[in-house]
């Protein structure tokens, strides 16, 4: 099995620490780099190109859009498809409002200003003072740049509305989501697993954004259990 993580805006190999290091032993592993992807399917050609034949893609938000425009460019390629913190629309007013202000805001007090903030504003409440994850969750946001935030914030709100699509993918998939997280609700992910045929919708409780971090064992628990599954379908040649 060959596994591409697909990370989200200002993350990198930290948010899936655990479930790579989990997987290491049972499949081979990338991890996508978007520090130089300009759009969306930008994102989506570097996954595809991470290995020959097929894939399973593990996306999470912005890694999540990604990972769906792969599977739109690349349907045989894409043997699982997995989504965690994931939604499907077009961006609104309201994001694009939000996202020029957070660039603003970075531009003049620096990307650590904005590490502190997201950090605490997108984990659940109950560990907003846990620093064995705040401390790594500020650091990994802090290792990326003005200009990468910039790039991916535009990359987001150029993204297309996926909702016409999703019921065109024929993989096993997999969609988590924690289900107090603040900035995907989780109502959406709930309805975007709905759209994807015979989609697996499974909740993380007491969990943010950052279900990966936030709750490593369910999460990895969860997938591991899913790739099982999937796997055996796959080589039944059932998609």
């Amino acid at each position: 099995m060959r596994i591409v993580f697909l990370p989200g805006l200002l993350c990198d190999s930290t948010v899936f620490a655990a479930q790579t290091a989990a997987l290491a032993g049972r499949a081979e592993i990338a991890i996508a780099d978007f520090a130089a992807a300009g759009t969306i399917e930008d994102m989506a050609k570097m996954a595809l190109a991470s290995f020959e034949g097929p894939l399973t893609l593990i996306g999470f938000s912005m890694g999540g859009r990604a990972a769906m425009e792969a599977a739109r460019l690349a349907p045989r390629r894409v043997a699982r498809l997995c989504l965690m913190g994931t939604g499907f629309a077009a961006a609104s007013d309201v994001e694009r409002r939000d996202r020029s202000a957070a660039l603003d805001h970075v531009r003049r007090e620096g990307i650590a200003a904005l590490a502190r903030e997201w950090a605490a504003a997108a984990v659940h409440p109950g560990r907003r003072a846990d620093r064995a994850l705040i401390e790594p969750l500020r650091a990994m946001i802090e290792r990326a740049s003005t200009a990468q935030l910039a790039c991916h914030s535009d990359a987001l709100l150029a993204r297309p509305d996926t909702s016409t699509s999703l019921p065109g993918i024929a993989c096993p998939t997999l969609v988590i989501a924690g289900r107090q997280d603040p900035w995907v609700p989780v109502e959406i992910q709930r309805a975007l697993a709905a759209a994807i045929p015979g989609a697996r919708f499974a909740p993380i409780e007491t969990c943010g954004h950052f279900a990966p971090m936030e709750r490593p064992d369910e999460v990895t628990h969860t997938l591991i259990e899913w790739l099982d599954k999937a796997s055996a379908r796959f080589q039944s040649g059932k998609r």
